[in-house]
Parts: C-alpha cells; structure tokens; sequence
C-alpha cells in the first residue's frame, strides 16, 4: 500500500523499518478509504512516521501511546530536531498524529483545533492552564480555544514567563488590543486574561490579586444599532448557492437555518442528526447555558435538509448533520465555519456587510424582519431564545416609524 503513495523504495523500506513501520500500512489503507488526496496520504504517513519514531526514541511502545503521550508529542514540536522529520509545520505533524492513533483505537475522534492551537502557541503553559479550567471550571474545548486566540499576543511576548506580568503590563495588553480590534474583541480578551491571571496565581506564579489591575472596557448596553439585512438581500444571498454541487446544497441549508430560524453559527455546528425529528417537524436545539429548546422545521429548511443528507453529505461516522466536503469528511473545526460560508455567500450575491460574524447578521435580520412585519419584542425574545426580553429591545432602535410616534421634540424646533 505504501509504494503507491511513496516512489522511492528506499522511502518505502525506511518507513517500513522504523519503529512501529508496519503499522502504516493499514494506516495509508484507513486515509485511502475515507476519500484523502495522494499528497494529504503522504503528508500524514509521514507525520504518523514522525510520531512513532519519537515515542521510540521516548520509550514509549505502539500499545502505549495515548492522549498524553500526544501532548507531549506536541512539545516536543516545539523543538524537534529529528532528522529527516525537520521543516514541518507543528499543526500539520500533530493532526496526522491524532489521526493515526485514532486509526489504532487509542483516542476517540475529536475537533483537533485546541491542541493545534496548543503547538502552534508552544506554550507548556497553555497546556496547564487549560487543564486546569476544565478541571476548576468545567470549561469546554471551544471556550479554550477563544481564549487561546485571545492571548495568542501575550504568549508570543511572555513566552513561558509569568513572573513577566505585572499591572503596568496587563494594562499595556489590554489598551495594544482595545485599539486594534473591535470592542467586544477586546473585551473577551480582558475575561480570557483575567482567567489567565486567576490560574497563575492558583499556581503561586503571580502576586495575589494581581487580576484586579485589568482595566474594565467601558461598555454601554444597548449603545449601537444592530447590523442587519434587507429581506431582498438575504434571499440574494439564498439563492447564490448552487443547488447543483454537494457544497451548494450543504450551504443552502445552513444559510435556511440562519435566515429562517435565527440560529447561531454555533447552533448549526453542534446540531446533529438525531436532534432532527421527521415526525414531529422540530428541531432540538441546545444554545447558551446548554439550555435544550425545540424550534419548528418548516418545510423549506426540511427540505433543503433532506436535500442535503440525500445528495451532498459524504460517507462519514460523523454524527453531526453538516460536515466538510474534503477528506477527512468530519465536523468543522469550530463555528467560525459557518460564517465563512455565509461570508462566501455574500460575496457571490453582490452583499457587502462591514461587521464581523457573518452569520450573526442574518440571525440580526430575522429579528429585524419580524419587527417590520408587527411582531412584539416578546415573540422576538422566543424565537431568538433570549432569557430576557431586556435582551430584544436592541432590535427595537431599528424601528424607526415608531420611534418617531413617541419622539419628543427638540426644543425651539418641530417634532422629528
């Protein structure tokens, strides 16, 4: 099997006489099976190859190798030095890694973003402070995985240092990315650096109560207008999919649950097949807080659902209803996803939108949408799952011919 990938039987036999060799071979047949290109085959034997002579050198047997011996593989990364392995990205040698022991059955499939992010960051204190959040606070994968890019710029600068921090320096942190991202960027970074700063101290790393020294960004709710759509634009940017192609059925729906539902990226990215029920036209769909909410399946989103699953969705063990169209055929790596491909979308329609998350825009214009044609903000708040209405009367400073009814007017000056 490994001299269709590789040309040179030298190659062949190098690969074959390393440490664990013979387990490549059922390896390349496994990335075969589930539609891989040639160069994606090569690419993660070789990086397979790389993990096994590692953990040879490590002592560590073919039986042994496991989650933690993954991790340790992705320091060693950091600072690999073996030869024949060297000038190959972190992320690239750590996915074929993963992939391979879930081949052997030693990990179960999971999103590799985390721990891609966890080599590319070569931090070992990353790595610490992630399991301690998930053992602390219960943190999921994908909140870590935020946090990780937020503080992606104090890594690079402290490095595994945390003596480093100190108040002047979180300041300067926080102002340096207050100004060069949005303001709800910026202020998750201040929540990722305050968790940041809580685990050092728990560690003994960093003075006690040097959290309160991160500057709270000002914030007033309610204070700008929601980015939102016309209704001829969203149908634009519906129709831009080509219904023809696996990916223009796959988009089409999604962007349905977007437009129709007011479903969050990350709604859609979780969403799984046994969530859907046929029978009962609904869907189960688990928000913020993990809260569990049914939502009615109209017949235009069933179908293009079925569409899909029928036409476009590959062969995959993936339980999840929307997947890549590129091997390997799994779920995608976060919801960010899912905005690219209404951004994609947009692009195809003519639509131009200058905020940031895509999707969110279409969920701001089912909302907006639903205000023009009469609905209150108390039946906005249930098909959007707000807890509180308090919540939806953001959507409300878009009405404007009711704002004027209840306009006072200027002083010295006519009515509005």
């Amino acid at each position: 099997m490994l001299s269709q990938y590789f040309k040179s039987p030298s190659h062949v036999q190098r690969l074959l006489s390393r440490p664990g060799g013979s387990l490549l071979e059922g390896y390349s047949q496994y990335l075969q099976q589930r539609g891989y290109a040639k160069i994606s085959v090569c690419t993660h034997i070789t990086a397979a190859s790389h993990f096994l002579y590692w953990s040879g050198g490590e002592g560590i047997t073919p039986l042994e190798l496991d989650e933690l011996a993954l991790d340790r593989f992705a320091e060693h990364l950091s600072r690999c030095q073996c030869q024949g392995f060297g000038n190959r990205r972190a992320v690239v040698s750590l996915c074929g890694a993963r992939m391979f022991l879930m081949h052997q059955g030693r990990i179960s499939p999971h999103p590799i973003g985390l721990a891609a992010l966890a080599a590319d960051l070569k931090s070992v204190q990353f790595s610490a402070f992630c399991q301690w959040m998930r053992q602390q606070r219960g943190t999921s994968d994908a909140t870590l995985y935020n946090y990780g890019i937020a503080l992606r710029d104090l890594f690079a600068r402290i490095g595994d240092d945390p003596p480093k921090l100190d108040a002047s320096e979180l300041r300067q942190f926080i102002l340096e990315q207050s100004r060069k991202r949005g303001a709800a960027v910026a202020k998750h970074c201040t929540t990722a650096l305050r968790m940041l700063v809580r685990f050092y101290i728990a560690e003994g790393k960093c003075a006690i109560g040097l959290e309160g020294a991160i500057p709270a960004l000002a914030h007033w709710r309610l204070s700008g207008l929601p980015r939102y759509l016309r209704i001829d634009q969203v149908e634009q940017i519906i129709d831009s999919c080509d219904t023809g192609t696996p990916i223009g059925r796959r988009d089409r729906a999604i962007l349905l649950l977007l437009a129709r539902l007011g479903l969050r990226a990350s709604d859609v990215w979780h969403l799984r097949i046994d969530d859907i029920d046929w029978k009962g036209a609904s869907i189960s769909v688990t928000g913020k807080n993990r809260r569990q909410t049914l939502l009615p399946l109209t017949q235009e989103v069933g179908l293009a659902i079925v569409q899909y699953l029928q036409q476009g969705r590959p062969q995959t063990d993936a339980d999840t209803v929307f997947v890549r169209t590129f091997a390997p055929f799994r779920a995608f790596a976060n919801h960010g996803a899912i905005s690219i491909i209404v951004k994609k979308a947009m692009r195809r329609a003519g639509v131009t939108c200058s905020t940031r998350g895509a999707a969110h825009v279409l969920r701001h214009s089912v909302a907006t949408s639903m205000l023009a044609q009469g609905a209150s903000l108390q039946d906005i708040a249930s098909v959007l799952r707000h807890q509180s209405v308090a919540t939806t009367e953001f959507y409300a400073k878009v009405d404007i011919a009711s704002l004027r009814q209840i306009a006072q007017p200027w002083p010295g000056e006519g009515p509005c």
